[in-house]
């Protein structure tokens, strides 16, 4: 395999602009003789000529007229790559504040892309409940949130729409169990709109457990002791979806938003672009061609 050399293809494309070798060799603080060496070696490599040199000016030959193109490209790709790994405008800390029941499975994928074409950018990921997020987010200690809310608050951008579920444990009984036994954790913001739900349809409920810890209540759950609400597509996999027809009230739907903070754009932006690219793709259920890159 035969490897085409960057420094060649730049001083192809400043002969090409600037119509002639004299020309471009000022362009490239080169001289003449350097620059047509050049040229020379890339017409070598390729087995072909690019210019057309028997006229009084230069001009290119057909091959040259189709490398011109693809010379464009790589050299363009070339000063971004060398651009993003050197230059200090791409290096920091961005801190991405995610709520634990949304980390799967977008955000190894976003943050494997963040290290692919940002490696000097380091991404601080923050788990937590998005009350407080908003609040970190509110006193600047996180570039960028994710939340799980019914609705997108001032500022945020809403990325996807998921129903909250009942779950409980695989082959498990305790859904038709009378009262309900429910668990959750104390913070967990699908707390208060699935009881208000269990209230309003008249279903007598019990809290079998009240936890800080999530923990706590997936093994509770796991364990066939009570049942509780968790977005769609993103229950731990001991879980099992109860049936839509199991008597259980419906919870609606709960909204995946962003938040962004202004700070330090040519960082955070394209973060943001990989989280909105990421869950447009889950949203129509597919991988992201970035994923798949």
């Amino acid at each position: 395999m035969r490897n085409l050399d960057i420094t060649t293809l730049r001083s192809f494309v400043a002969v090409a602009d600037a119509g002639g070798v004299t020309r471009a060799a000022g362009f490239l603080n080169l001289t003449q003789s350097a620059v047509s060496m050049q040229l020379k070696r890339l017409e070598e490599m390729l087995g072909l000529p690019v210019l057309d040199r028997t006229g009084r000016g230069v001009a290119l030959t057909p091959a040259g007229e189709q490398l011109l193109k693809y010379a464009r490209r790589m050299i363009e790709l070339n000063d971004e790559v060398y651009a993003r790994l050197t230059q200090q405008d791409w290096e920091g800390e961005v801190v991405l504040g995610v709520p634990h029941d949304i980390i799967y499975p977008v955000i190894p994928r976003v943050m494997r892309l963040m290290q692919r074409d940002f490696p000097r950018v380091k991404i601080s990921l923050l788990s937590s409940y998005t009350k407080d997020l908003k609040a970190i987010f509110a006193k600047g200690a996180a570039d960028v949130i994710l939340t799980t809310e019914p609705h997108a608050g001032g500022g945020g951008e809403e990325l996807l729409e998921v129903p909250l579920r009942w779950y409980g444990a695989p082959g498990g009984l305790t859904w038709k169990s009378f009262p309900l036994k429910v668990a959750f954790c104390s913070h967990c913001a699908f707390r208060p709109r699935s009881i208000e739900a269990l209230e309003a349809c008249g279903l007598e409920w019990e809290l079998a457990l009240n936890s800080e810890s999530d923990r706590a209540v997936e093994v509770a759950v796991t364990a066939d002791l009570a049942v509780t609400a968790v977005l769609e597509g993103h229950a731990p996999p001991q879980y099992e979806l109860i049936p839509a027809n199991a008597g259980l009230p419906d919870l609606g739907v709960q909204k995946v938003n962003l938040y962004a903070g202004g700070a330090r754009p040519q960082i955070v932006e394209p973060l943001v672009q990989f989280l909105r690219a990421e869950f447009a793709a889950q949203r129509h259920g597919v991988t992201s061609e970035l994923a798949a890159q």
